[in-house]
């Protein structure tokens, strides 16, 4: 099994090796935590709209313009810019849109030259800041993008057909994403990445969120301290993959709680079509098998708990050694809880396999679950019940299965357990694109 294993990594390793880097024009890592203070005003509020008599025509122009805590408040209208909000001077102001109509207010980059299309809004090294009601599309980079900051809220927003991430958050302390859709982006509709360890932390709440038709539904590159709750993860390659990685700052993923989620029909097979260009993989990652409702890769001290985990052909949830990452302290899957959850929908609509654990690690542990029919390894020999302390039983030969289902095969599909799904009102299960009958992008 070892011979197993050492093949499998080197077809990793030969596959990831040329990639590139992602999206130009990323600010580079800052020091979040710094104090901006609030503003005491007087605060004004500038209004943006496309008609002549408007002050402001553009959304930039009002950014410009504003000074802390300020609000902008954005009329209906497609605007054909990318907007960026930087520095202190930017902090706690508000871009506000269409709250109860996200769709009405559409910042589209398609078309632009340099930077511009990059990301439909940056912000960078401003606390504090609201994106609120709003709509993105056709960014080659990211659609929301908050950077360097302590924290921030996104709120109503969409983020559609993009190039690398639909709402971001990366390199910031605390903040609050809700009642947003991210969807058809070639990476992770929802990201938040490297999230600096703090001794006192501040979490960050994610809620009511709905992400389908993405390459993943939520990528997590060593994100810490945040719930994601009461939000629907379907209709992706992935549905959630929170993970270690050595080409960003603090891996791995770490104290994240994942709660409360409906997480289903993962089984976009996007090598097959999809409304976007396909990415390589970065030089640490392999490519997320398709059909995989959550997967750990590597990480510490996560929970997930009372999810409702269904129609995945591959594996509800799968925990995985991060066996690739160049730093070994960081590999290892350490203090991890899987339970509550609820798998297959009373057995209306079953995954594949519920359950996948190479054994990896210390202090993991899996149960009590309801729903469980199967699981590999099929004896379940990994899979301690909670809680638990010590170390796992690692099986290699398990571990090796996994990564075949990585890089082993060509069709994505071969080790798919297809079963018939519950009908769900208003959607359309996606394995396909080209065949696919329900919500394509606009």
């Amino acid at each position: 099994m070892r011979v197993r294993t050492a093949i499998s990594l080197a077809a990793v390793a030969g596959l990831v090796a040329a990639a590139p880097a992602a999206a130009a024009d990323y600010p580079a890592p800052g020091r979040p935590g710094a104090v901006q203070k609030q503003p005491k005003g007087p605060l004004q509020t500038l209004r943006v709209c496309q008609a002549k008599s408007c002050r402001y025509r553009t959304i930039q122009r009002a950014v410009n313009k504003a000074k802390p805590g300020d609000t902008i408040r954005i009329a209906d209208g497609t605007y054909r810019e990318g907007v960026r909000v930087n520095g202190p001077k930017k902090r706690y102001i508000k871009l506000i849109g269409n709250v109860s109509d996200p769709s009405k207010v559409v910042i589209d980059v398609k078309g632009l030259k340099g930077a511009a299309p990059q990301n439909a809004i940056l912000v960078n090294g401003a606390n504090e800041v609201t994106l609120q009601g709003m709509t993105a599309t056709h960014y080659k980079g990211n659609g929301f993008f908050i950077t360097n900051a302590t924290g921030y809220t996104m709120a109503n927003l969409r983020a559609v057909l993009g190039g690398v991430y639909g709402i971001y958050a990366f390199n910031t302390i605390g903040g609050t994403i809700r009642d947003s859709t991210a969807a058809w982006n070639n990476d992770g509709g929802f990201y938040i990445g490297q999230t600096p360890p703090q001794d006192k932390p501040v979490r960050t709440l994610v809620t009511n969120i709905e992400s389908y038709g993405n390459v993943l539904g939520w990528s997590g590159t060593n994100m810490r301290y945040v719930t994601i709750t009461k939000s629907r993860f379907y209709n992706n390659g992935t549905g959630l993959a929170p993970n270690a990685l050595t080409s960003e700052k603090y891996p791995p993923e770490e104290d994240n709680v994942i709660t409360g989620n409906d997480i289903f029909w993962n089984n976009f097979n996007y090598y097959r079509g999809a409304p976007f260009p396909l990415r390589k993989q970065s030089a640490e990652s392999t490519p997320y098998p398709v059909g995989v409702g959550l997967i750990l890769f590597g990480g510490r001290r996560n929970i997930v708990e009372n999810n409702n985990i269904h129609g995945n052909y591959l594996v509800g949830v799968a925990a995985l050694q991060q066996l690739l990452l160049k730093d070994k302290s960081a590999q290892d899957l350490v203090g991890n809880q899987v339970r509550g959850n609820a798998f297959g929908a009373d057995g209306t609509d079953l995954n594949g396999r519920d359950i996948f654990y190479d054994g990896n690690g210390s202090d993991n542990c899996f149960g009590p679950n309801t729903g469980v029919q199967a699981t590999l390894p099929a004896d379940g020999s990994t899979l301690m019940p909670c809680p638990y302390s010590g170390p796992n039983a690692f099986d290699a030969a398990v571990q090796a299965e996994a990564v075949n289902w990585a890089v082993g095969d060509p069709t994505h599909e071969a080790h798919w357990i297809v079963q018939p799904h519950a009908p769900i009102a208003g959607l359309t299960p996606l394995e396909h694109y080209d065949a696919y009958a329900g919500q394509k992008p606009e």
